[in-house]
């Protein structure tokens, strides 16, 4: 196995990571678990930074003139960094909703 395909096996599992990362976040939003869901993303995103890296230097590489073979594995390699993308946006959105959700009914509480 070459050294990109070891790299690209990191981009998989870091990358992943992040995702399931992202999904425990907004579980415990939902639960109004926000130091724990803090943590969570904080993870996620180093996670996901690690991925994006290694992608970064393969563009890099192949841009300075140093082809990377394009193959299954980095094909999904590719979509997971953008599925670990889009959850983190919306893990973000979501942990903003359930936060907002939680301080109206809080007021909602304190009136009635």
């Amino acid at each position: 196995m070459g050294s990109s395909e070891l790299e690209i096996l990191e981009i998989i599992s870091s990358v992943g990571q992040a995702r399931s990362l992202y999904i425990e976040a907004i579980q415990e939003a939902k639960s109004k678990n926000y130091g724990q869901c803090n943590e969570l993303v904080r993870k996620g995103n180093e996670q996901y930074a690690k991925g994006h890296r290694i992608h970064q230097r393969l563009v890099q590489e192949e841009a300075g003139g140093n082809p990377v073979d394009l193959n299954l594995l980095l094909t999904h390699a590719q979509d997971l960094l953008m599925s670990a993308e889009s959850f983190k946006i919306l893990c973000d959105e979501f942990v903003d909703l359930y936060r907002k959700f939680d301080e109206l009914e809080e007021k909602i509480y304190e009136k009635g």
